[in-house]
């Protein structure tokens, strides 16, 4: 991808730190891309964003049709039940942040949906 870029990032445990990265718990096992939105949330609220500008939200008929695929459909329903409850948001922020949901632990995840052309 033109677009991708792997960083790693080392620092020290810092109190009450959590995120996509986890939190640090030596405990995997709640690390899932569904644990994670169960305890901080769906997306970086705005107001806590250290980033200038806003996140390009890309959801393609390439990604629905490999939710749809291969996102189970009791999977895809908790998803976007938790997607509505975080963002308070339809249409592709939901669809995306779904797919996110379905495929986070999955750093190709949007490449693979490429192939569903």
């Amino acid at each position: 991808w033109a677009n991708y870029m792997d960083v790693q990032i080392e620092m020290s445990k810092q109190p009450g730190q959590d995120g996509v990265c986890g939190n640090f718990n030596g405990n995997q096992g709640d690390d899932t891309t569904q644990t994670i939105m169960a305890r901080v949330g769906a997306r970086v609220p705005m107001s806590e964003c250290l980033l200038s500008g806003h996140a390009l939200v890309e959801w393609t008929p390439q990604m629905d049709r490999m939710m749809r695929a291969e996102c189970a459909a009791a999977t895809r329903a908790a998803g976007h039940a938790k997607c509505v409850q975080y963002l308070g948001a339809a249409g592709d922020v939901v669809n995306s942040c779904t797919f996110d949901y379905c495929f986070g632990m999955n750093v190709h995840a949007r490449r693979r949906a490429k192939t569903y052309a």
